[in-house]
């Protein structure tokens, strides 16, 4: 019997983690003068610089978890690799044709959602896969962040459910497709009680997606709940006087920086 494939990077992490961001995005509701004042990113170097530490990072989490060093994880490194450069090169694009103006921030978001989609499927497909995945999630990631988000109206600061839930979706769904050995995948073990035979079922496509759904109800109902109770409990906000000083102030009393 087919089970859905490795989903601890695709749906435990990114696909529960965006699902949650964003019904505590609704359930919070938006940050103090949100669309009226600016929220730039504090500084584009340190994202940037951020984002090549999580790239480099990401090689021991998808190629390390093969907890040895042969085919596999050189596999699950190129794709890494790859794919991550496609989805960031694909944002670009795409931010350049809508919006009129690549930028910076769009690169790296489109790095880590790269990152993102690519994680449940690089120790499966191959790198005709890891092109489909990359430019999926930089194309479909950019249109979630751009208008889906605007159009819905929540206030999601980080861009976890457009990067990290939409990624964790398309590279969760595509695994089920790109593992077949005829589009250049590893196909997986059909028959291990008889000894390893790879191969591939097509029905495999439709238990990733059933997999994806049954993480986002779990994750949005949970989410919900537990948000709901501490919201007419001890309260999910702050005061609009701490929102405005910054919460490293009026949580911790100090500053990250000193004018």
């Amino acid at each position: 019997q087919l089970g859905a494939l490795d989903f601890a990077g695709g749906t435990v992490v990114h696909i529960n983690a965006g699902v949650a961001g964003l019904v505590c995005a609704i359930i919070l509701g938006k940050r103090t003068g949100y669309g009226k004042v600016s929220m730039a990113p504090h500084s584009l170097v340190m994202s940037a610089i951020g984002a090549a530490l999580l790239w480099f990072g990401w090689f021991g989490f998808n190629a390390g978890s093969n907890l040895e060093a042969n085919g596999y994880a050189v596999l699950a490194f190129a794709n890494t690799l790859f794919a991550t450069a496609v989805a960031g090169v694909s944002w670009f694009f795409a931010e350049w044709l809508f919006k009129g103006k690549p930028s910076l921030l769009g690169i790296i978001s489109g790095c880590v959602a790269g990152l993102v989609g690519i994680t449940p499927a690089c120790g499966f497909v191959g790198i005709q896969g890891a092109l489909a995945i990359g430019i999926a999630c930089g194309v479909i990631c950019f249109i979630a962040v751009a208008y889906l988000k605007k159009m819905l109206g929540y206030d999601d600061a980080l861009d976890a459910f457009g990067v990290h839930a939409v990624g964790g979706i398309i590279g969760a769904i595509l695994t089920g497709v790109f593992v077949d050995p005829a589009l250049g995948g590893a196909g997986y073990v059909t028959d291990g009680w008889v000894g390893p035979t790879f191969g591939y079922d097509s029905a495999q496509i439709m238990i990733q997606v059933k997999a994806v759904l049954i993480a986002i109800a779990w994750s949005g109902v949970s989410a919900a709940v537990i948000l709901t109770v501490l919201k007419y409990t001890i309260g999910l906000r702050v005061s609009e006087e701490a929102e405005s000083e910054g919460l490293d102030l009026a949580e911790h009393g100090e500053k990250a920086y000193n004018p």
